[in-house]
């Protein structure tokens, strides 16, 4: 398989649940910004936190995941492609080493993770790879052109209905799901999301 002309980050289960932080990352890879990639081990990382925090929505989150697929149709990075990459990786955590895999087999240019120290500098630059913290990667987003960034959020901020959010409550919203230098740079063109 073939690299991606685009940028490429794999995304990280922690980044895929809370909802704020996959919808701001969904949302800026359908804008064009960037190609994400994700594998179904990965989902399933991120269904089953998500199912432990709320069991009161038990099963809905499939539909949340559907939906990421359709909105990035080249989401997944295939277990065959990073299975037999992973038996020969080292990490602090084992439990990520599927995750650089498909950095790997996924072609990426980076990880876009929380947990920034299970990814250590050392080991992925011999493969081309840097770890980011997701408000890091999306200000680098919004530097890099600003306007489909700001366009990407501002149809985020439409699609929520329930509760429906102003531009500053939208902001808001990013930081209190850490997202803080996102926020701060929304607020900033708060009149344009």
């Amino acid at each position: 398989m073939a690299g991606h002309a685009r940028f490429t980050a794999v995304l990280d289960a922690c980044v895929l649940f809370p909802i704020a932080t996959a919808d701001a990352l969904v949302s800026l890879a359908v804008a064009g910004l960037f190609s994400a990639k994700w594998t179904v081990a990965i989902e399933d990382e991120w269904l089953a936190v998500a199912e432990r925090r709320h069991p009161d929505l038990s099963g809905r989150f499939t539909t949340r995941r559907d939906a990421m697929r359709d909105a990035v149709l080249d989401w997944e990075v295939k277990a065959e492609g990073w299975k037999a990459l992973a038996a020969a990786l080292t990490l602090p955590d084992a439990n990520d080493v599927h995750v650089l895999a498909a950095a790997i087999a996924g072609h990426a240019d980076c990880i876009v993770t929380t947990n920034l120290k299970d990814f250590p500098a050392s080991v992925l630059e011999v493969y081309g790879l840097i770890a980011l913290h997701p408000d890091d990667f999306i200000v680098a987003q919004l530097d890099l052109d600003l306007y489909s960034a700001l366009g990407a959020f501002k149809a985020m901020r439409v699609r929520k209905r329930n509760p429906a959010y102003g531009a500053e409550e939208f902001a808001t919203s990013m930081e209190r799901n850490g997202l803080v230098a996102t926020a701060e740079r929304l607020r900033r063109a708060v009149d344009l999301i």
